[in-house]
């Protein structure tokens, strides 16, 4: 069964006011002017993630309410609707403000297209929290059908690795233990990469190879554990080319430990079935975006990957058909998949990247 997305609908969250069952292939770059409403898709999959976790209503109260998150406003846009497909299965719900500012669900269902097919209805929840994810929970007789989309759901990935402060949880150390999948901020990287080192040899030599392209003075890492009181633990300490001296995570600049953690999360060897990355090229020189591309698309051929970006250099090593334009047209957000049939006499002269700087691609910097 694959678990990778197939399609989306999503109608009234945020500056999105409809998007019909739009089609995700195994790579799908998303480019958009600052305000087009990109990382609004991004935020659908946080949410999702709020909801799988528990804690719905927290998400919605740090995201500023039930109502900052429908589109145009209570008096324009009453409900979200969600709905996803991916293989033989599906998923979708509909959240509506509460008095109190939260949401509550209505209409939540799950999906098999085999045996006993189409949509099963698991009711509605007044306090925001999923009948699916109760049913897999608490092991109810009827977790048996939840469970498959559950856990197709649990396999999308988003990362953010935009904090690379000084106190940023990736240049701490973390327990040696909690290694078993990279975490979305990569807090637990020191103990991930231990354990690929010691499991997956082939796979953290490709990562090792792929930073010094991009960090030609960085040699390896140098992971070893600590003790820390009943525990160890370990953190991202590295060493420099002709020179054993252990090197700190804060020796690393913002875009070389970004680009470690880019590289890690899609080299790693069980990919998580969708990978969404929120503007990977933050802080990289373009010679690193240059390599980022290149991991992007070798990932893709593994597992499905969803970027969303602004950057014309990124986008330059792409096909134009993985290029899905964020855009607003009357305050509304839309996608659309590009054709290269619309764009061969400008291939022929300009990149990708030009023709979105050019504005010819529509959507691009100075469009409105």
């Amino acid at each position: 069964m694959s678990s990778s997305l197939d399609k989306v609908t999503i109608k009234g969250f945020k500056s999105i006011e409809s998007l019909e069952e739009f089609e995700l292939k195994a790579l799908n770059i998303i480019v958009g002017a600052n305000g087009a409403g990109k990382s609004n898709f991004i935020a659908f999959f946080k949410l999702l993630n709020a909801l799988i976790d528990g804690n719905l209503n927290r998400f919605i109260r740090d995201s500023g309410g039930a109502v900052d998150q429908l589109f145009g406003g209570p008096k324009k846009t009453k409900k979200i609707e969600f709905s996803t497909r991916f293989g033989t299965r599906g998923f979708r719900f509909n959240l509506v403000a509460t008095p109190n500012d939260d949401v509550a669900i209505e209409d939540e269902a799950r999906f098999y297209s085999g045996g006993a097919s189409g949509w099963w209805s698991l009711g509605d929840s007044t306090v925001g929290v999923s009948k699916m994810v109760a049913e897999v929970k608490n092991n109810t007789s009827d977790a048996r059908y939840s469970r498959p989309v559950y856990d197709a759901i649990t396999s999308w990935k988003i990362y953010h690795f935009h904090d690379t402060s000084a106190t940023a949880p990736m240049r701490g150390y973390e327990i040696v233990q909690d290694n078993k999948v990279l975490r979305w901020d990569a807090s637990n990287i020191g103990a991930f990469l231990l354990k690929l080192r010691d499991d997956h040899k082939s796979e953290y030599q490709e990562i090792v190879n792929a930073i010094k392209l991009v960090t030609p003075f960085f040699d390896d890492f140098q992971l070893e554990p600590r003790k820390s009181g009943e525990k160890e633990e370990v953190n991202l300490s590295w060493t420099q080319k002709g020179s054993d001296y252990p090197m700190q995570p804060y020796h690393l600049s913002d875009g070389s430990i970004r680009f470690i953690c880019l590289a890690t999360a899609l080299l790693q060897p069980n990919p998580p079935s969708t990978i969404i990355i929120d503007e990977p090229e933050l802080g990289l020189h373009p010679a690193a975006i240059a390599i980022l591309a290149e991991l992007i698309k070798a990932a893709s051929e593994r597992t499905q990957v969803v970027i969303a970006t602004q950057s014309p250099e990124l986008i330059n090593y792409f096909s134009i058909e993985d290029i899905i334009v964020a855009n607003r047209k009357d305050s509304a957000t839309t996608f659309t998949r590009l054709d290269e049939k619309d764009y061969e006499d400008w291939l022929e002269d300009y990149s990708v990247g030009e023709l979105w700087n050019k504005n010819i691609i529509a959507g691009g910097p100075v469009n409105e």
